[in-house]
């Protein structure tokens, strides 16, 4: 997602207890650097600061109490999303944050949005939460049906700059086709269904999870198609960049959306820095698969219910932390 700098919002961990002296030499405290308050990254990151969180004081997981590690408190401070918090675990600013799969391979790898602004190369992952999905969204009176036909028509890629921008480009590659083949516009993608809705635009990619507001509202007075991005040009897409993954936009997600629609997807997922300890990330990661945390997730909020174990290694793009990878190890999970 679209990012500049860390805004100073934090929330603290629910249930915090200060145990005088004895916490200020024991605690440990670890920041996950999200997105904005109205999104989706900032709950999460709650969700997981309580679910990893074991303040000094606290009772024993066995007994009732959190099973977070010993000693640690973690906080989900709110931010500008992706970038920002790549380039803050990077200067030390955070222990970790939230980040697209797509722009945490950029950056660890110096390329897409960061391209001539050198490598993160300390960026590791601890796991992949949940997906955003690629959407590919063309009016129906288009007769769009496939990504090869957007050749000749008006497509939005989204703002440059944007991870979504660098998403429709490969995408559009894998089909044989580059900007100079469509009539190609920058819009975000609220601007985009606005000029859709007017006449104006044959279709626009838009990466998130579902349902989209802007879309959602598009589709209840615009006749739409959910494009499907599938097939031996998708599957190379997938193989030729780690951070996709496959993914369906269930039938009647969006109003006239009568069937399933395979698309790609990109992952939310945690990140840290290489510097973080192994041992700390080790129990973070093990905490955070926990049968407690499994509770909190499913509870807690909608995507709650698809951040799970089986896809935690999902779209990983970039080197998982030496401790994550000791417990996924140990658990006998594997990309």
């Amino acid at each position: 997602m679209p990012s500049r700098k860390l805004i100073g919002a934090a929330i603290a961990v629910a249930g915090l207890a200060l145990a005088g002296t004895s916490f200020a030499q024991d605690v440990k405290f670890f920041r996950i650097a999200t997105g904005g308050t109205s999104g989706t990254y900032f709950p999460i990151g709650g969700l997981i600061a309580n679910a990893i969180s074991n303040p000094p004081g606290s009772r024993p997981c066995d007994e009732g109490g959190s099973c977070g590690v010993p000693g640690l408190v973690a906080t989900a401070i709110a931010s500008n999303g992706s970038v920002a918090n790549v380039n803050a675990i990077n200067s030390g600013g955070v222990e970790s944050g939230f980040s697209q799969s797509d722009v945490a391979y950029w950056a660890q790898t110096g390329t897409g949005v960061f391209e001539g602004k050198g490598k993160v190369e300390k960026l590791r992952a601890i796991a992949n939460l949940y997906p955003e999905s690629i959407h590919l969204i063309a009016s129906k009176s288009s007769g769009i049906k496939s990504v090869a036909d957007l050749k000749g028509k008006r497509v939005s890629l989204d703002e440059p700059g944007s991870g979504t921008i660098v998403d429709a480009r490969l995408i559009l590659g894998a089909w044989g086709l580059s900007e100079d083949d469509i009539d190609a516009d920058y819009l975000k993608p609220n601007q985009a269904a606005d000029r859709m809705r007017d006449g104006a635009m044959d279709a626009f990619f838009f990466v998130g999870g579902f349902p989209a507001g802007a879309i959602v509202e598009l589709a209840s007075n615009t006749d739409i198609t959910v494009v499907p991005i599938a097939g031996d040009e998708a599957d190379s897409v997938v193989s030729d960049y780690e951070f996709f993954a496959a993914n369906t936009i269930p039938a009647g997600t969006y109003e006239g959306q009568e069937d399933d629609v395979q698309t790609l997807s990109v992952g939310a997922q945690l990140v840290t820095s290489a510097d973080q300890p192994e041992e700390l990330i080790y129990g973070i990661t093990k905490a955070l698969w926990n049968d407690n945390t499994r509770k909190l997730l499913d509870n807690g909020h909608a995507k709650g219910k698809v951040i799970t174990l089986d896809t935690a290694l999902d779209g990983v793009g970039i080197p998982l932390h030496p401790g994550a990878k000791k417990f996924y190890d140990e658990a006998g999970v594997s990309k």
